[in-house]
C-alpha cells in the first residue's frame, strides 16, 4: 500500500493516568470497583486508542498534514432521548470518488470497539490507501453506548417474537446511526454476536450491505447438540503463537473436523458448575450480572478472566484490555439481557442463521480460529446454502493459533484476511490459501 500511517506518539496529548494494576487482593479489588464509573471507562478506552498514531483526542486539535487518515471518536445521538452509539470514526483526509464502502466493525457480546486495538492500524492503512472511511461502533446497550432498559413484550413460548424484538433492539439503532452518519452501503465486520446481529442487520436491509465478514459468528448452527461451548471464554488462554506470522488458510473439511474434535475433548471435560451456567441463562441472568452481583470482588473475577485468556498480550496491554473490560462489565446492565432470548444454552440460536442466511445475495466470509470454541460446522453448512440459492460469492478461512477472538490471538493474519476481503473481494489471498489446503 502507498498510503502509510506516520509515527506518532501520544505524549504530545495530555496525559492519561496509567491504568491501575490488575487485583490479586482483596483490598486492591476494593480499590478497583470504588474507582469504577463513566469518567473510568472513558479514560480506559482513550488508553487504547492513543496506541493508534492517527488517533486525536477530544477537544485536540488535529493535523491532516502527513496523516492519510485521522480519527476522533464521537457519541452519535440517536432520535430517542439518551439513547446514542458510542463510535471510531477512521476518517480518509483525501477521500476518492471511486472508494470502497466503507467498513464498519461490531464487536461481540458485552465487548466494545477497544477489543479491535490491535486491527485499526492494517484497516487504517487500507482506508487511506483506498481513500475510504473505517467505522467501530459499540452497540446499543453495550461497550460505551447509552445503557438503555432492555424489554421484551413478547411471551416466553413465542420464540419468533422475542427473536424479532431482540434483534429489532440492535438493529433499528444501527440503521438510524446508518442514516445519521450518511452512508449508503457498507461492509460489515462483526464479530461473535455482533456477526450474528451484521447478518440481522443485512437481511432486515439488504441493500445498505456491500458484504459481510463475520469473525467467529454466533448463532450459527442448527444443531442444539453443536459443539460450541461459551464456558470456554472463561477458560481458554491467549495463543502464544500469535506472535509470530501464521496465515489465514481456506477452511477445509479436514480443518473443521480438527477443531471439532478438539471441541468434543473440551466438552466431556465441562464441570457441573459451569452446568450451573445454563440455569441462570435460561433464567434471565447474564454473565455480566453475575459478576457485578458479587460487588467488591467483581474486578478481581475479570481479572483472573483477562489475565488468562488475554496472555499473549504485552503486560501492558493486558492491563489496560482489563481496565476497559473491568469498566464495560460494572457499567448497568442493559443489552447484554439479549442474550437468553436470542440463544439457548450453548450459544445455539432459537432462530439459526444457517436456516436464514441463504437469502441473501452479497459476499459473505466466514473466519473461525483453529482453536474456537465456535462450532464452525455451522459455517460450512451456510455455505453450501448459499451455493444452493446461487451465491457462490462466499468462502470460509481458519486461523492459525487463535481461539474465539481471532483477531486479538493472530492480530497478523486475520489483519492480512481483512484487508485483502475488503480489496475486491480478497481474489489474491483466496488463491493463496486455497493452494495451501
Amino acid at each position: 500500500m502507498s498510503a502509510s500511517i506516520p509515527a506518532s506518539s501520544s505524549s504530545t496529548f495530555l496525559p492519561l493516568p496509567p491504568a491501575r494494576d490488575i487485583p490479586v487482593t482483596f483490598a486492591a479489588s476494593l480499590k478497583s470497583w470504588w474507582a469504577a464509573g463513566d469518567k473510568q471507562g472513558t479514560a480506559s478506552e482513550e488508553r487504547l486508542l492513543r496506541r493508534l498514531p492517527f488517533f486525536v483526542p477530544e477537544k485536540m486539535a488535529s493535523s491532516t498534514d502527513d496523516s492519510p487518515v485521522i480519527a476522533h471518536r464521537e457519541r452519535v445521538q440517536l432520535a430517542a432521548p439518551k439513547h446514542f452509539l458510542n463510535t471510531l470514526s477512521i476518517k480518509s483526509t483525501n477521500p476518492s470518488p471511486t472508494a470502497p464502502p466503507p467498513a464498519v466493525v461490531l464487536h461481540g457480546y458485552g465487548a466494545g470497539l477497544g477489543f479491535f486495538f490491535r486491527n485499526f492500524p492494517a484497516l487504517a492503512q487500507w482506508a487511506g490507501h483506498r481513500g475510504t472511511d473505517v467505522f467501530a461502533v459499540d452497540w446499543l446497550g453495550m461497550g460505551r453506548s447509552a445503557r438503555v432498559p432492555f424489554t421484551i413484550k413478547a411471551k416466553r413460548d413465542d420464540i419468533s417474537g422475542r427473536v424479532t424484538e431482540a434483534e429489532s433492539f440492535f438493529i433499528d439503532s444501527l440503521e438510524e446511526w446508518r442514516a445519521k452518519m450518511g452512508l449508503e452501503k457498507m461492509t460489515l465486520i462483526g464479530h461473535s454476536l455482533g456477526a450474528y446481529f451484521s447478518v440481522a442487520y443485512a437481511l432486515r436491509h439488504p441493500t445498505r450491505v456491500h458484504k459481510l465478514i463475520l469473525l467467529s459468528p454466533a448463532g450459527v448452527p442448527r444443531d442444539p447438540n453443536n459443539l460450541t461451548m461459551p464456558s470456554r471464554e472463561l477458560t481458554d488462554e491467549g495463543d502464544s503463537g500469535s506472535t509470530t506470522s501464521h496465515p489465514a488458510v481456506a477452511a477445509s473439511a479436514a480443518e473443521v473436523n480438527r477443531t471439532r474434535e478438539e471441541q468434543k475433548a473440551m466438552k466431556e471435560k465441562e464441570s457441573r458448575s459451569r452446568k450451573l451456567l445454563t440455569y441462570l441463562w435460561e433464567e434471565g441472568w447474564s454473565p455480566f450480572q453475575v459478576v457485578r452481583s458479587t460487588l467488591f470482588w467483581s474486578p478481581m473475577l475479570v481479572g483472573k478472566y483477562s489475565s488468562r485468556r488475554f496472555s499473549g498480550l504485552t503486560e501492558d496491554e493486558t492491563r489496560d484490555m482489563h481496565d476497559y473490560i473491568l469498566n464495560i462489565t460494572l457499567s448497568k446492565g442493559s443489552g447484554e439481557y439479549c442474550i437468553s432470548h436470542i440463544l439457548a444454552p450453548y450459544a445455539h440460536a432459537r432462530m439459526p442463521l444457517v436456516d436464514r442466511i441463504a437469502a441473501l445475495k452479497i459476499p459473505i466470509t466466514f473466519i473461525y480460529g483453529e482453536h474456537d470454541w465456535m462450532d464452525p460446522q455451522g459455517g460450512l453448512q451456510s455455505l453450501e446454502n448459499l451455493r444452493n440459492a446461487g451465491n457462490y460469492h462466499s468462502k470460509m478461512y481458519n486461523i492459525p493459533y487463535a481461539g474465539h477472538h481471532v483477531y486479538l490471538d493472530n492480530p497478523t493474519a486475520v489483519n492480512e484476511l481483512l484487508v485483502a476481503e475488503l480489496d475486491e473481494g480478497g481474489e489474491q489471498l483466496h488463491l493463496f490459501a486455497s493452494s495451501r489446503s
